[in-house]
């Protein structure tokens, strides 16, 4: 099986940065694209970034583009999202998910939280006014 563990999460200013990363464990001889989505107390699950498999291609939420980047390590099984200019807005527990490649569609990005099988277990970003 595969697992997803976040790090990073915490409480930052206005207008400041986190990273936060992602470890996976399990699975490593299959291609996974990846992803983070983040929730708000009373909100839906939302789209933040998402990643192919190969690290080649990208995609982000319109509120978040030009202020947010995903990257991968392959080598060491890590997502990260570098998130700048943070706003209050931002708050939320951010969750990182998985899945497994498909030979189909090829290297691709995936935004819908349906298309994930695998999810961490998320990390609070409390950012203050």
């Amino acid at each position: 099986q595969v697992q997803l563990v976040e790090f990073g999460g915490g409480l930052v200013q206005a207008g400041g940065s986190l990273r936060l990363s992602c470890a996976r464990s399990g699975r490593t001889f299959s291609n996974f694209a990846m992803g983070w989505f983040r929730q708000a107390p009373g909100k839906e699950r939302e789209f933040v970034a998402a990643i192919s498999w190969s690290g080649s291609m990208s995609d982000y939420a319109d509120s978040v583009k030009d202020r947010f980047t995903i990257s991968r390590d392959n080598a060491k099984n890590t997502l990260y999202l570098q998130m700048n200019s943070l706003k209050p807005e931002d708050t939320a527990v951010y969750y990182c998910a998985a899945r497994e490649a498909s030979y189909l569609r090829g290297d691709y990005v995936y935004t819908n939280d349906y298309a994930y099988a695998y999810w961490g277990q998320g990390t609070q970003v409390t950012v203050s006014s």
